[in-house]
């Protein structure tokens, strides 16, 4: 969010960082804040990764990484990524060879966990592959598998030895004249991952991945997300997100990017604003909001929608978005539209007429974009 003299508290400062690319995408710098999910199908089976690939692209994410285990998966990550519309991360863990294999089939990033990765002639390997095929590295340090030395050292998972852990790979990246990596420091514990990642920002200037790891459901793994990563970006750190959840990967996207939405940092698709309804409500609001949110997922215009079930705050939440509607009697209510009352509608046909409404003002701002 750009900072707007008018209203300071909505201002958020990112940290400086440097920028990378992530095949097209730009990580870190001035570069949107990218989301990113992962792929949960067995990568060998290409068809099903791929479908997958594309269903969490078209809900919007940056970047999608995907297991490579084995050399099944290194073997159908060629296909994938030569069909993919986004860049794709291999995610390496134990075996460094699958790593040179998948920089070799064409992997935009290769995630790399210091913990089970090997050792430094191991990861100078990596390093080659990465260089040569011209791939990024994220550097993945993981509460759950930290170097038996620094668990030796600190007694436990700590903020201080998942640094530690993470700034040591950075200095054998930079000794092999090694640039090209973004960083991140996970735990699932929201308090040990914020911590680590606050002392992370303060120690380099890698432009940061974040996201608090094994959340959970798609409830309880949401709010632990919004808190974890939103204060982390409410502070200014963090240059592209995964929000971990035990749900579809396209939940993943869709909580990535409302967490950025609420804190101004991305704009994409329709905001709803809504009530969650009472007695006083003209129109069953939660109906309706559903109903409304399954037909506009596919708008990427940013535009804002006020769904409000009385007169009590529709007329003034209307004033702060593109198009509201709010409830009134005799089964009626009122449209507006930037901001103005316009035309009332009947309940029976409003949720048709929004649709209408809402596409026609999304390609209005399609077309002013393009010029």
């Amino acid at each position: 969010m750009s900072h707007n003299p008018i209203r300071p508290w909505r201002s958020i400062e990112r940290r400086p960082s440097r920028k990378i690319m992530v095949g097209k995408v730009a990580v870190g710098g001035d570069a949107p804040i990218s989301v990113q999910t992962m792929t949960n199908t067995i990568t060998s089976d290409v068809k099903a990764t791929l479908e997958q690939v594309q269903r969490a692209a078209a809900a919007g994410a940056d970047i999608v990484r995907i297991s490579t285990p084995d050399e099944d998966s290194t073997r159908a990550l060629r296909d994938i990524v030569a069909e993919s519309p986004v860049p794709i991360v291999a995610d390496i863990h134990f075996h460094y060879k699958r790593a040179i294999e998948a920089a070799e089939a064409g992997a935009a990033c290769l995630r790399i966990n210091p913990g089970n990765i090997g050792d430094a002639r191991r990861v100078r390997e990596v390093i080659k592959a990465a260089r040569d095929h011209g791939c990024s590295i994220r550097i993945g340090v993981n509460a759950g598998s930290l170097e038996k030395h620094l668990l030796d050292k600190y007694a436990e998972p700590c903020p201080e030895a998942m640094v530690e852990s993470g700034l040591d790979h950075i200095k054998l990246l930079q000794d092999n004249d090694f640039h090209e990596f973004k960083i991140s420091v996970k735990a699932s514990d929201v308090f040990l991952a914020a911590a680590a990642y606050q002392q992370l920002a303060a120690a380099t200037d890698a432009p940061i991945h974040l996201g608090i790891t094994e959340a959970g459901g798609l409830v309880s793994g949401t709010v632990k997300s919004a808190i974890g990563l939103g204060n982390l970006l409410w502070a200014g750190i963090g240059d592209t997100i995964r929000v971990s959840l035990s749900a579809d990967p396209v939940e993943e996207v869709k909580v990535g990017f409302e967490i950025l939405k609420s804190l101004g940092l991305r704009h994409r698709g329709v905001t709803i604003i809504s009530c969650p309804s009472c007695a006083r409500q003209g129109f069953d609001v939660i109906k309706t909001v559903s109903a409304l949110e399954e037909r506009l997922a596919h708008i990427t215009a940013s535009l804002s929608l006020s769904i409000i079930g009385c007169v009590v705050n529709g007329p003034g939440e209307a004033l702060m978005t593109d198009i509201g509607f709010t409830g009134g009697g005799a089964g009626k209510g009122m449209v507006y539209l930037a901001g103005k009352q316009h035309h009332t509608m009947g309940n029976a046909a409003m949720i048709d007429h929004i649709v209408e409404l809402v596409e026609a003002k999304a390609a209005e701002i399609e077309a002013v974009q393009a010029g």
